[in-house]
C-alpha cells in the first residue's frame, strides 16, 4: 500500500507547488505591462496638476512691467492658499488671469476651459503651434487699492490713496510728463467696488495694468490665481518678496 502512495505524494511535493505558484504570479504580472510602465508616470503628472492648481506653482517674469524689483526671467513661487481665507491686501504682488479672460471689452464669449489653460501652461506644451490662448495667460502686478479705496493716479503714475500721497519705494520709473502736464500714461480717479482690487505695475512707464484695460480698471478677486512670495532664480537674488 505504501508503494502505491509514493507517486501521488511526489506529484504534490512542496517544490512542485512552489513552482506552480511562481509561474502563476509571473503570468499575472505580465498581464499589466501598460500600467506597470505608465502608472507611476500618470500618477506624477496628476500630482503635478493638483499641486499646481491648489497649492503652489512656479512662474517666470516675461516683461519689464515690475522693474526694478522683479527682473525679466526671474523665477517665482506663487502660493494659492492665502486668498482662500482672506482678501488681497495693499502692496501684495499677485498673479492673475489675463484681462482677455475677464475684461468685458476683451474677452471672448466662450472662455477657454480650465483643462485647456492647464495644457497651455504646462511646460513645453505651451510652445505647440495653435495651442496658445491669450485668455490663458497670467499677469503679475501689485495691489494698490482694495474695495472701498478712493484712488487717483496722476499723469506721471504717482498715486494718491484716500486723499494721501502713497509712499511707493518699489517704484523707480514714473511716466515722463511734458510742460503742459501731459503724459502717455492714463490718469484715474475712481473708487474700488466690492469684490475687486486695483493693480499697477511697479514700472509705471511700461506696464499694461488697470490704467489701460478698455473694459474698466478693476480686477475681480476671483480672477487672482495667487500671491507671489518667493524668488528662486537667479541664485544671487533668491529670497522672499517684500510687499
Amino acid at each position: 500500500m505504501a508503494l502505491g502512495l509514493t507517486p501521488i505524494v511526489s506529484q504534490f511535493s512542496p517544490e512542485r507547488v512552489t513552482l506552480a505558484v511562481d509561474q502563476s504570479q509571473r503570468k499575472e504580472e505580465k498581464q499589466h505591462p501598460f500600467w506597470d510602465f505608465w502608472g507611476p508616470i500618470l500618477f506624477m503628472v496628476a500630482l503635478f496638476f493638483v499641486i499646481r492648481q491648489f497649492l503652489v506653482e512656479a512662474r517666470y517674469i516675461p516683461s519689464g512691467s515690475m522693474l526694478p524689483g522683479l527682473q525679466i526671467q526671474d523665477r517665482l513661487l506663487v502660493e494659492k492658499l492665502t486668498y482662500r481665507s482672506r482678501a488681497p491686501q495693499r502692496g501684495e504682488v499677485v498673479v492673475f488671469n489675463s484681462p482677455y479672460a475677464f475684461d468685458p471689452a476683451l474677452k471672448n464669449p466662450k472662455r477657454p476651459s480650465p483643462f485647456r489653460c492647464a495644457l497651455v501652461n504646462f511646460p513645453l506644451l505651451g510652445m505647440v503651434p495653435g495651442l496658445a490662448e491669450p485668455a490663458c495667460d497670467a499677469y503679475i502686478k501689485r495691489v494698490i487699492a482694495i474695495a472701498g479705496d478712493r484712488i487717483e493716479v496722476s499723469p506721471s503714475g504717482a498715486v494718491t490713496l484716500n486723499g494721501q500721497a502713497l509712499n511707493e519705494p518699489y517704484v523707480r520709473a514714473l511716466c515722463p510728463v511734458d510742460q503742459q502736464g501731459m503724459s502717455a500714461c492714463r490718469t484715474m480717479n475712481v473708487t474700488v467696488p466690492e469684490g475687486s482690487v486695483l493693480v499697477l505695475g511697479d514700472n509705471r512707464e511700461n506696464s499694461w495694468d488697470s490704467r489701460f484695460w478698455p473694459g474698466g480698471p478693476f480686477l475681480p478677486e476671483e480672477e487672482i490665481l495667487g500671491r507671489a512670495v518667493f524668488r528662486f532664480w537667479p541664485l544671487n537674488r533668491v529670497g522672499l518678496l517684500s510687499d
